[in-house]
């Protein structure tokens, strides 16, 4: 596979979970943003608020939380003499594109600068929390929130997580039927790769989910076993997420126009 330096860049990426105290400075937060803002778009449906110099997830000093925000839209639209009539399904799918393009670009460009980051989801999960960031951030209808980010510089050191082989990946013309002997090569190379770098390290993990409960040790829990215990157990209906989602302006019908 052919190599430079942004490919290099973007294959040593990894999420940081241990921050320094240093609070990067404005100059920096502007150039990742700026950066953030040449990804490609649909139409710009994104807003971002910062905060720094606290204590945020994993002790970071840089906290961002990038949004969805068609409120710009229709303000400059009106202005325009128009009004917005695509259904809130596409303009939603749009501007999460759009968010998360902004965000993933910010992440690289901080890469560049020497700074380590790491998504949050609770936000893509957690109605509770998408009403108290709407509330603490003065998000008008029409802006929602959809990527916490922390940022700062490491405080530790370690190689890329394990992603899946490319040929489980990449597919050519068509979407192929899937193999169980591809199936276990991938699932390997994931569970084999985390244990390797010391993750799930208890010998006895013992996790209770309804109606199950199940004693495992190292050698049989992993990172498949582990994403499949989160979206085997998490939120079901989601119904308090589309509210959240109507409160803030996004219809899913032309009943709720």
């Amino acid at each position: 596979m052919k190599h430079n330096e942004t490919i290099s860049l973007l294959l040593n990426r990894k999420s940081v979970r241990k921050f320094q105290e240093t609070v990067p400075d404005l100059e920096t937060i502007e150039a990742i943003v700026r950066a953030g803002q040449q990804a490609p778009f649909a139409s710009q449906l994104y807003s971002v608020v910062y905060q720094s110099g606290g204590k945020y997830a994993f002790q970071a000093p840089l906290w961002f939380l990038i949004c969805a925000d068609i409120h710009k839209l229709r303000l400059f639209m009106k202005r325009r003499g128009w009004e917005i009539v695509t259904n809130g399904v596409t303009l939603l799918l749009f501007a999460i594109q759009d968010a998360s393009f902004m965000a993933e670009n910010m992440v690289i460009a901080a890469e560049s600068l020497g700074l380590g980051s790491c998504f949050l989801g609770e936000c893509s999960t957690n109605a509770n929390r998408m009403r108290a960031l709407v509330k603490k951030h003065h998000l008008p209808k029409g802006v929602f929130p959809v990527v916490e980010l922390v940022m700062g510089f490491p405080a530790e050191e370690y190689p890329p997580r394990p992603r899946y082989p490319l040929d489980f990946t990449l597919f050519k013309d068509r979407y192929p039927e899937l193999t169980e002997e591809g199936l276990t090569q991938a699932m390997a190379q994931m569970d084999d790769g985390y244990r390797a770098q010391g993750y799930y390290k208890n010998q006895n993990i013992k996790v209770k989910t309804p109606g199950r409960e199940d004693t495992m040790s190292f050698d049989e829990y992993g990172w498949t076993e582990h994403i499949s215990r989160k979206w085997g157990q998490w939120e079901p209906s989601p119904d308090k997420l589309l509210e959240v989602l109507k409160e803030q302006g996004f219809a899913f019908s032309e009943e709720d126009e």
